[in-house]
Formats: structure tokens, C-alpha cells, sequence
């Protein structure tokens, strides 16, 4: 699969003329909302001071637009080219805006992405939308968008057609007409995609159009979505007001997390008027759990991202909505400083990124990119607070504050984030102190035996914790007993209460994975009650047996795979489950083995009782010859092997490595640093010597 094509299936051919390696990425998404005080629809632009007359080459942007990250809705991660996208969806996004709270917490853009219009143009060149999808023209569905006191988006392509393998008309040597066109419907926003470009100059291609779009007098926010292929954050800031720098993003884990460790270090080019842009948000689409998209949702709002919701919101969970509606985690986005969060420490995907906000305080964000919980800290002066003898500590998520005296710490669920602010504001002694709720030990359970796990609460506060009592449940049928005190009358500042527990599986509990709750509650010095929750995930596992077992045929205790789910004794194939093909690398064909997709991690418990895992290693035959990726072993936390970058031309390479005493094994493949494309790589041969 070309990670980078995810609107349709990497078997299709799609028409594109580019030169270089990513051309085959397209883009997803990019739509957006308005600042507040931007101009309202209809409003006529005014000259920016100096510059050069409309449509002149080199025109600057019009000001006071986009000057916060613009929030809407992107339709095609739900519906691509699908029927149900028409008139009738459009505006019942738009009614949902209003009726949900979401036009109140800051979302403003209703934007059509591809498949809006018929494949040709009319006798005069001009656009045509499809009279089946759009029955009323986009002017309508523009009137109606603006009568909900909200802004419409439309989207083309720098090219001679839009990336839809249908084949739509592109704008390329159509600037003017098209610009216009947008214009007289009352058009917004326009996304700029970068298919079928016949390798013209990107710059000049962008340029055209936003001379085109300036000329026409009304004001539209300018998305430039060349999926990062020529630094647009280096030459675009004064030609469009956000830019793409990815390619597209994957309703998955590693999808998100790669595309977000390529935004999180082009900070310093952010500002108002001139974005970041990530991609759409992927909250609610179905392929990554709560905790994961709160994360997501976290940590596009510190990068001062777009937020464009991308799932069909007639159909969101009361979680989603929960999620995209949070004001408090929006706030961070849309502060008008414009600062994107910087990134203070990432140390075995323990990740501390701080963001300056416009009232003095600081939005800090602990991310837990590891699949297991891990403590995560940093400093009030590391943030770059000034001294105080304590500070005010609001958690995002709980919509709680408490006092700190100067640690910022939390113990994060295995992909999650803790999202503060915390200000040196003078107000911090009315609240609570807050409070490190940890476990020491990995929650590994074999069924029948107990296991020993440590529980920490260690008071942040510079006030004392009091009347400090924990507990630790699990699954009905479990024993979870302490072992030592689980309670104190107080705990000064830094101080810890730790608690052991034995924590037992009933005999015969199936392998997999079960959820433990860690509670501990307080009391301030003035009585206020106050707690703190850690979900935990126990793993119920079974030692695999003495002797050579092929690794396919064992249970693996958890997956992460860039594109569909990893595959047992056949290639990765696409996105479907059951979709892959032999195994097969360099012409040759192996029986056993796991089909992943970079960026991919497969673990496997093995009990101490192993000494060696070994394997052939290589890209797929099965895709382009554009794979690229590494091979890692990893031995409880340590990396035991790995390989060089490893492409489509290189025949399989033998891995081995030294597990022995490693209670977990893990199976890694990067993709290289150079992005996801055609990255379907195999473990051919996998054995586990015990």
C-alpha cells in the first residue's frame, strides 16, 4: 500500500504527472475556521499596505484571516467519492455545528472536499458541480452554510485534475476562472491540493492561485496541501495561511504518530496568519481507541494545527463529541499568540512539549507515545515559568486545577497525554495539591499465579496531601490484596506512600488484554476532596513452550501496523484484515512469518524462559519498488538487534538476537526516516528458541 494514497486503494492507478519519489501522496483533508474579529462572508478585501495591485505576481495575503488556527469540518475521511455526500450531508454538518455547541467552541468551516463536481467542464471552461450531489448548485448550499452564521469551503487541485481516480477538473491554468467562480458562490476556503501537476514549479502553481484568489476581492483562507514535498513552511507564508507538511493521514495509531513527529519540530515557521498544517483530525472514525484520539486531539491542539474534524458527525459517539468539544484543550489551539508548542524532551517516546500562551502561562503537554504507562516529568521553570513558591496546575482532560511547587509530572496510560496549563498566577494556594498517581512492575499475569506490583502517590503539591488513601481493583473474579499500608494521614511535599499488591487471574482466564483501575483519594488542608485515576492494562499471558516455535503460531500480547492489521503467515496486503498475500521477499517464498507495514511494533511474552529469536528480513515483493525500513529486536525495553535500511532490491537478511531473561519481546520496523510509503515489510521465518 502507498501510505501517502489513502483515499482509495493502493491497487488503483491513479493519473498524476510528478517528478519526484512522493508524488504518489495525495491529500486528505485541510479544512478550517476563521479567527475571531476575521472577516465575515461577503466582505470585501482591503489592500494590504504596499502591496502590489491585485493579480500581480507577488500580491501579499489579505490580513486578518486565519490569524488562529482555523477549525471546521473536512468530509472525505468519512464519506470519500461515496453518494452520501451531497447537499443534504453538507447542511446537516452545518446544523449540527449549531445544535452541538461546536459553532460556540470555535468551529466555523464547512468545506466539500473532491467528487463536488461533474468530470468536465461546460462549453466556456467553467466548473459544474454534479447536479445529483448538488441540485442546487454550491451557491445554495454556500447561503444556507452562512445563514447559520458559519463559512463554506471547496477544494480543487495545482493540477490538471483532482486526485480522485474518477479524474475531476484541476485548476491548473484555470486560476482565474476558478477563483471567480469560488468567489461569485461565496466560497470561504479553498484546500489547494497537488495532483496531476504535469511538474510545474510548485511555488509558481501556488502563487497563480493566490493572486487569482486575491484578485477576486473576497477574502478566502488559502490551504496549500503539497504534502510537505517542498517545504512550504520555508517560501509559503506570505502565499497561503496554512500549508500541508505530511502526506496524508491513516485512521491509525502509527499514521498519527508519524505524521505528528514530522510537524512537531517545523515550530519556529507557525504563527498567526501562516500554519502548520498536520492534516485533518481523525476523531471518531473508528481505528484508534478514546484514550488515542484524546491524544490526538491533545497534541494537534498544542501544535496550533487546523482543527478540521473529520468523521461524519450524524453519526459521533457522545465520546467524540466530548473530545472535538472540549473549550479548554480548543483554547490551547486558538490562543492568540500563535506560538506552536515546542518540544522540551521525547526520551523513549516519554514526550514533554510546552506551548507559551498570551496570558504568561504555559499549556504542557506529557505524551506517552510507549504501550505501557510511564512517568512522565518536567519543571515549571523547564517550561519556562518564572520562580514562585508554587503554581497553578489545570488538568485539560478533568477540568480540575491544583497547586504544584514546581514539579509537573504525571503517570500516563500507555498512549495517552495529560494536557495542563499551568500559571504562575498567585492563585495556586485555594486548590489542591496535586498529586503523582503511579505502579512500578509490568502488569503481566499468568492465569493462577500472583503477580507483585508497587503503587506510588507522591504529593507535587506545595501544600500536604491528606487522609491519603489507595485502592486497586480489576476484572470480577480477580484478587487484588495489598500487601502493605495503603493509606496515610499525610504526605508533605515529594513525599511518598508506596503500596505493594498481589494481583491474581482466575485459573483458566483466557490470554489477552484486562483493565485495572489505580484510585487514591485526598484531602486538602482546608478538607477539599480530591482524587486521581490511572487506567492500567494487565496482560493475562502464557510462557510459550520449550523448544523452536514459529512466532506466527504463538499469541502475540499487543500490535501497532502502519496501514491494516499485522498479518500471520501472509503479507500485509491493505488495509482489510485476511488481504495479504505469500510471503515474499527477493522472488523467494516463505511459509511462516508476520506482514507488517512500517511504522510497526508486534509483542511477544516470553516468561524468561527464551534464549534467541531469529528471522528473515526484507520488504514485500508485493508493492512498488519504493520500500524502505529497518529491522529492531527489542528485549524488555532494550534493543537487542536490528538491521541497516533494507528496500525492494535487497534479498532477505538474517536477524538474530539474545533474549535471554527478557520477560517481552518486541518486533519493530521503522520506516527508514523517509516516510511510510510502500513500506510492507516481513518477518519471514520468525522462531523463538525456549
Amino acid at each position: 500500500m502507498r501510505q501517502r494514497t489513502p483515499r482509495i486503494s493502493s491497487r488503483t492507478t491513479r493519473r498524476r504527472v510528478v517528478g519526484s519519489l512522493a508524488a504518489a501522496l495525495l491529500c486528505a483533508a485541510g479544512l478550517a475556521a476563521p479567527a475571531a474579529g476575521a472577516e465575515t462572508a461577503g466582505a470585501k478585501l482591503p489592500e494590504a499596505a504596499g502591496a502590489k495591485p491585485p493579480g500581480a505576481t507577488g500580491a501579499k495575503l489579505p490580513g486578518n484571516l486565519a490569524l488562529t488556527p482555523p477549525m471546521g469540518f473536512n468530509n472525505w475521511n468519512s464519506t470519500h467519492c461515496r453518494a452520501e455526500f451531497d447537499e443534504s450531508m453538507v447542511k446537516g454538518i452545518a446544523d449540527i455545528f449549531v445544535e452541538k455547541g461546536l459553532k460556540d467552541a470555535g468551529y466555523q468551516y464547512v468545506n466539500l472536499d473532491d467528487c463536488w463536481a461533474l468530470p468536465d467542464r461546460d462549453a466556456n471552461g467553467k466548473l459544474v458541480p454534479d447536479p445529483k450531489r448538488f441540485p442546487n448548485g454550491i451557491k445554495a448550499v454556500a447561503d444556507y452554510v452562512h445563514s447559520k452564521g458559519l463559512k463554506l469551503g471547496i477544494y480543487t487541485s495545482a493540477g490538471t485534475k483532482t486526485c480522485s481516480d474518477i479524474g475531476f477538473p484541476g485548476a491548473l491554468g484555470h486560476e482565474v476562472s476558478d477563483a471567480r467562480q469560488f468567489a461569485d458562490w461565496g466560497v470561504d476556503y479553498l484546500k489547494y491540493d497537488n495532483c496531476n501537476n504535469q511538474g510545474v514549479d510548485a511555488k509558481k502553481r501556488y502563487i497563480a492561485m493566490r493572486d487569482a484568489l486575491r484578485a477576486t476581492g473576497r477574502p478566502i483562507v488559502y490551504s496549500i496541501c503539497e504534502w510537505g514535498e517542498n517545504k512550504p513552511w520555508e517560501w509559503a507564508a506570505d502565499v497561503g495561511h496554512l500549508w500541508r507538511t505530511t502526506g496524508d493521514i491513516s485512521d491509525n495509531w502509527s499514521s498519527m504518530l508519524s505524521i505528528m513527529k514530522q510537524n512537531l519540530p517545523l515550530a519556529e515557521h507557525a504563527g498567526p496568519g501562516h500554519w502548520n498544517d498536520p492534516d485533518m483530525l481523525e476523531v471518531g472514525n473508528g481505528g484508534m481507541t478514546d484514550t488515542e484520539y484524546r491524544t490526538h486531539f491533545s497534541m494537534w491542539s498544542i501544535m496550533a494545527a487546523p482543527l478540521l474534524i473529520g468523521s461524519d458527525l450524524r453519526k459521533a459517539t457522545p465520546e467524540t463529541f466530548e473530545i472535538i468539544g472540549n473549550k479548554e484543550v480548543i483554547a490551547v489551539d486558538q490562543d492568540p499568540l500563535g506560538k506552536q508548542g515546542e518540544v522540551l524532551s521525547s526520551e523513549d517516546g516519554r514526550w514533554v512539549v510546552a506551548k507559551e500562551m498570551k496570558d504568561g502561562s504555559r499549556a504542557v503537554a506529557l505524551f506517552n507515545e510507549t504501550g505501557t504507562a510511564q512517568s512522565i516529568a518536567t519543571s515549571a521553570q523547564a517550561v519556562g515559568l518564572p520562580d514562585a513558591d508554587g503554581y497553578t496546575l489545570r488538568d485539560l482532560w478533568k477540568h480540575k486545577s491544583y497547586n504544584t511547587a514546581g514539579k509537573i509530572a504525571a503517570t500516563v496510560p500507555a498512549h495517552g497525554t495529560v494536557l495542563l496549563r499551568v500559571a504562575a498566577d498567585g492563585k495556586w494556594a485555594k486548590n489542591p495539591p496535586a498529586v503523582e498517581l503511579g505502579l512500578s512492575g509490568d502488569p503481566l499475569v499468568e492465569a493462577g499465579k500472583s503477580a507483585k506490583l508497587t503503587s506510588k502517590v507522591t504529593n507535587l503539591g506545595r501544600t500536604p496531601a491528606r487522609k491519603v488513601s489507595t485502592s486497586f481493583t480489576g476484572p470480577s473474579g480477580w484478587r487484588i490484596e495489598a500487601a502493605s499500608p495503603s493509606t496515610a494521614s499525610s504526605l508533605r511535599t515529594d513525599q511518598t506512600l508506596s503500596t505493594s499488591w498481589s494481583v491474581t487471574a482466575p485459573q483458566g482466564t483466557a490470554p489477552g488484554a484486562y483493565d485495572l483501575t489505580l484510585r487514591t483519594t485526598y484531602r486538602s488542608p482546608a478538607g477539599t476532596r480530591a482524587d486521581s485515576v490511572l487506567p492500567l492494562t494487565a496482560h493475562v499471558v502464557v510462557a510459550p513452550p520449550a523448544g523452536n516455535s514459529a512466532v506466527s503460531d504463538l499469541p502475540w500480547m499487543s500490535t501497532v501496523n502502519g496501514w491494516g492489521p499485522v498479518e500471520k503467515d501472509t503479507s500485509n496486503g491493505e488495509s482489510a484484515a485476511g488481504d495479504g498475500n505469500p510471503l515474499t521477499i527477493g522472488g523467494v517464498v516463505h511459509a511462516k512469518g508476520l506482514g507488517v507495514h512500517a511504522a510497526s511494533a508486534v509483542e511477544y511474552y516470553t516468561g524468561a524462559s527464551c534464549e534467541r529469536f531469529t528471522a528473515q528480513v526484507g520488504v514485500d515483493d508485493e508493492k512498488d519498488p519504493k520500500g524502505s525500513v529497518t529491522f529492531e529486536i527489542w528485549a524488555d525495553g532494550k534493543k537487542a538487534a536490528s538491521t541497516g535500511v533494507l528496500t525492494n532490491a535487497d534479498a532477505a537478511q538474517g536477524i538474530s538476537a539474545d533474549v535471554t531473561g527478557a520477560q517481552v519481546v518486541r518486533l519493530v520496523v521503522t520506516d527508514a526516516g523517509d516516510g511510510r510509503d510502500s513500506d510492507h515489510a516481513d518477518w519471514a521465518e520468525p522462531v523463538l528458541s525456549c
